[in-house]
């Protein structure tokens, strides 16, 4: 999301205003800042296009200043273009604070949260509204607490690999289109667009609702994604990994995943072969490697 409405913030954490004046102003950036240099006289480093956020601190070096330096560091203050000014503990703003931010056009809002704890809500919800996102092809579905991303071409069973899964009591995330947003670093999650939350496709059927047939605990809102899983049409001519040596891996938003190619053909029980995959991705994150396991106990029979 390129800005955010200030408004969005009213509903979200409960706001209070202490300005009457029409809101127009956005939030452009995810970072908070709390002005106490710039308070106390430094300006050198402002970043006005934050959220400026007051707190007991702040506003108690506000009320010692004397009348003239108070009012000659809010001139300041308020002469840079700042989307909104949010005030902690419900406390009371210096009367100039009020009278400047009305004449400058910028909202002034309160909420009963300590600072500490409003700094970290805010930040995470403007972390998330600012992520990168993507729209990918493919489903996500939930196996043993393990996001699965299952991609392939149209028609290779990726929809009726989920539906085994999810009668096996794991949950289905998205069918046919994934939102995928990069939350922190090296973290992506993915979702469902809005129109097609909780429906599958399957052909030969149509548009079932999985929440309806299998109820709320078949589905889930969102899920970090842990691995990919490629579908490919099984190849006699192609030589699969039979060992699970090779590790692929595929990169999306800037972090890296692992990557399972999984040959079909008629006959094969995926959704058993996606419930081994995702234990088996556990197992490795915690240190055990049967296929590395494997290989050292061949290797020493073969020196034997």
């Amino acid at each position: 999301m390129e800005k955010i409405p200030v408004t969005n913030l009213i509903d979200k954490f409960g706001l209070e205003r202490l300005n009457e004046e029409e809101i127009n102003n956005f939030i452009e950036v995810s970072d908070i800042k709390r002005p106490g240099l710039e308070l106390a006289g430094f300006f050198d480093y402002f970043t006005p296009e934050r959220v400026q956020l007051l707190g007991r601190t702040e506003l108690s070096f506000l009320k010692e200043l004397p009348p003239e330096l108070l009012e000659e560091r809010l001139n300041k203050f308020f002469s840079y273009d700042i989307p909104c000014i949010i005030i902690t503990r419900n406390m009371e703003p210096p009367q100039p604070v009020l009278d400047l931010s009305k004449d400058s056009g910028v909202p002034i809002f309160s909420t009963d949260y300590s600072t500490t704890n409003f700094m970290s809500l805010l930040s995470g919800y403007l972390e998330a509204e600012f992520a990168p996102e993507v729209t990918k092809h493919g489903v996500l579905v939930e196996v043993y607490g393990v996001g699965l991303f299952i991609r392939g071409k149209s028609g290779i069973g990726k929809s009726e690999s989920a539906l085994g899964l999810v009668k096996k009591g794991h949950r289905l995330i998205a069918d046919d289109a994934v939102v995928i947003r990069r939350a922190m670093r090296d973290t992506l999650v993915g979702r469902s667009p809005e129109i097609s939350k909780h429906y599958m496709e399957l052909r030969g059927l149509g548009i079932i609702n999985v929440q309806t047939l299998f109820g709320a605990g078949a589905v889930r809102e969102e899920q970090s994604i842990d691995f990919i899983v490629e579908l490919e049409k099984w190849d006699d001519e192609t030589e699969y990994d039979r060992l699970g040596l090779n590790e692929e891996q595929r990169e999306i938003l800037g972090v890296t995943l692992p990557l399972v190619t999984i040959p079909v053909r008629p006959g094969r029980n995926l959704a058993m072969v996606l419930e081994v995959a995702a234990m088996n991705y556990r197992l490795k994150n915690m240190g055990y490697n049967a296929a590395n396991e494997f290989t050292t106990k061949l290797k020493d029979e073969l020196n034997k």
